[in-house]
């Protein structure tokens, strides 16, 4: 059986990711990036697709760790019979460098503990098994294009397929352990000092989280969240994937398995307000510039997601070789949903666009024209059903969110050009805005029950329509806001505290199966909530999701409250900026992204 998915940590080095589990072991690493190829642990706890693993000989009675204050610098100790130790796991922030690091340090905490080291080296996600060669202090791996080099005190032996040590750790001695990924082509690397790249990667964080403005009830949370934000960057471009991942379910032994290892737009107005609000200004210029990069071109060509380096081609391809974890499968690479039509992505570009110039982001006469040509396109397709934002694979619909986002680019664009006074045909936008606005409070609200709902003519409810405030369609205090605020705590919520995105038995996804409690739903009840003065009922809803964190501050997408286990890819970007958001939402003294962002598209109204 796999570890759950809660039993690891989270290393990185803003290039790429590593996972660390509670008994030690690094169960999921991709290199040189995060979507390469060239990864060993294909899968959480799969040892056949490899792994590499330190911990006592002994019998483990008791396991403590931590992130050291401020960074992603993670403390595992371990406690046996003979003593304890700790395992100081990092990734150095490589700045440019062409090779990548995992350094690993076993530190003598108390007594003498017998350790073991087993690696074992899997490129191609697990379907390569390298050839391995061996000197005094250094193992190197080579697999097609790809090279591990392993350099330490501690003397290394093959055993069929795994690379062993066995070595005693005494109080106060430490043992270092650094692993790099460098082309097979080239030269082993110049082996890196493990205890200088320690002192370094520790300042490098800490001089990042103490930039943060956040000042409120919920420090520790919202800075565990916007340090997992910045370690899920890719640092060369300033894309931020959703997660390091790929195929961890939605349901275990299922077929919800995707690959979130890519940069969706549809994160762009919330990780800019995440950012800029925090005091990460130069992570949200990085980010809008990717951005405008990746969706430059021909607007028909528009996709709802891209590669971290701006790619298109992002073929989905199933590895049938892999087991899955826990039995989940199929296991997949890439992500077909990029070549669906999903109109809101629309609205998400033009909004965060709009965010990013209120916040005082340089205007760009270039960026304004691409958003024209962007509504041009939108103005001939908005009426068109599209896969909707949660990439139904069933057939198209209108959704509700669709058009409401649809609405949002229109709004923005008039806005922009009056607050602004930027050229374009503002009375067109504003009589295609009005369409909009017609169309869904005809076709998508149902009076009977005082809802809106999840697609035109359809009973079923989505938790997406929770955004209809904060993006300012309508104001949160409309009674067909709170009848929809209602509808959706009363008929999606489960466990009195968690939203789930729709129900399956009333909403046909074109996928089999069952799904847990979506985190970001969660996190936009607690929105809703607190907009529509249930401030209260907020605080309890938040306070509970804080809970769901693992024991170092990590949320996946989805929890499952009857097993108690977290579901879907980890850490998740999209819970961990609607932890960041929410707590903004409710701090007393200050306005909050949902709040600011609504009450801005109000100001038309007023004036």
């Amino acid at each position: 059986m796999s570890k759950p998915i809660e039993n690891y940590a989270l290393i990185g080095d803003t290039e790429t990711a590593a996972l660390v589990a509670t008994d030690g072991s690094i169960d999921w690493l991709c290199l040189p990036r995060f979507d390469s190829g060239a990864s060993f642990a294909a899968l959480l706890g799969s040892e056949e697709n490899g792994r590499w693993r330190l911990a006592p000989v002994a019998d483990v009675h008791r396991v403590r760790r931590r992130y050291r204050p401020q960074t992603l610098v993670l403390e595992t100790e371990m406690e046996t019979a003979g003593g304890a130790v700790r395992l100081i796991d990092l990734m150095p922030v490589r700045a440019g460098a062409s090779n990548a690091d995992v350094v690993r340090i076993v530190e003598g905490i108390r007594g003498q503990v017998e350790m073991r080291m087993d690696l074992a080296i899997r490129f191609d996600y697990g379907h390569l098994v390298p050839w391995v060669t061996r000197s005094a202090e250094s193992l190197v791996a080579v697999g097609g294009p790809d090279a591990l080099l392993l350099t330490t005190p501690a003397v290394v032996k093959g055993e069929g397929l795994t690379s062993v040590s066995r070595f005693t750790v005494n109080a106060g001695a430490r043992v270092p352990f650094v692993l790099t990924w460098f082309p097979s082509h080239r030269a082993p690397p110049s082996p890196i000092d493990p205890e200088v790249a320690l002192e370094q990667t520790e300042s490098w964080w800490r001089k990042w989280a103490e930039r943060s403005r956040y000042r409120g009830e919920w420090d520790e949370a919202v800075e565990r969240s916007l340090i997992t934000l910045k370690a899920l960057t890719y640092g060369p471009t300033g894309g931020i994937v959703a997660a390091p991942t790929t195929s961890l379910p939605e349901e275990l032994g299922g077929s919800r398995n995707w690959d979130y290892r890519f940069v969706w737009l549809r994160d762009a107005t919330f990780t800019l307000q995440a950012l800029m609000m925090a005091g990460h200004e130069d992570e949200a210029v990085a980010w809008r510039d990717w951005l405008l990069r990746a969706i430059a071109g021909d607007p028909e060509d528009l996709q709802i997601m891209y590669g971290v380096g701006g790619e298109r081609r992002l073929p989905e391809l199933e590895l049938n070789w892999l087991g899955g974890y826990e039995g989940s499968q199929p296991v997949r690479t890439g992500n077909a949903a990029h070549q669906q039509l999903q109109i809101d992505v629309y609205g998400e570009v033009m909004d965060a666009i709009y965010a990013a110039r209120r916040m005082g982001m340089t205007h760009d006469e270039a960026i304004w024209d691409l958003e024209k040509l962007l509504l041009d396109n939108l103005e001939g397709k908005w009426q068109e059903p599209d896969s909707g934002l949660w990439e139904m694979r069933g057939d198209p619909r209108h959704f509700t969110h669709s058009k409401l986002m649809a609405w949002v680019a229109f709004d923005r664009a008039v806005k922009s050009r009056n607050r602004w006074s930027l050229g374009g045909p503002s009375e067109r936008w504003e009589k295609v805005r009005s369409e909009i606005r017609a169309e869904i409070e005809e076709r998508a609200y149902d009076a009977e029950r005082n809802t809106f709902t999840q697609s035109y003519g359809s009973p079923a409810l989505d938790a997406a329509l929770l955004l209809i405030p904060q993006v300012g369609f309508l104001p949160p205090t409309d009674l067909r806001v709170l009848g929809t605020i209602d509808a959706v705590e009363r008929e999606l919520a489960i466990d009195d505290h968690l939203i789930l995105r729709y129900r399956l038995d009333q909403t046909s996804d074109g996928l089999p199966g069952e799904e847990g409690a979506f985190l970001l739903c969660s996190f936009w009840m607690v929105d809703a909530l607190a907009m529509s003065g249930r401030f209260e009922d907020a605080r309890r809803r938040f306070e509970y999701l804080l809970s769901l964190r693992n024991d170092v501050g990590l949320l996946a997408e989805e929890y499952d409250p009857v097993d108690r286990r977290m579901l879907g890819n980890f850490p998740q970007a999209f819970s961990h900026l609607g932890l960041i958001a929410s707590a903004y939402n409710l701090l007393s003294d200050r306005q909050g992204p949902a709040r600011d962002r609504a009450s801005d598209s109000e100001e038309e109204k007023t004036q």
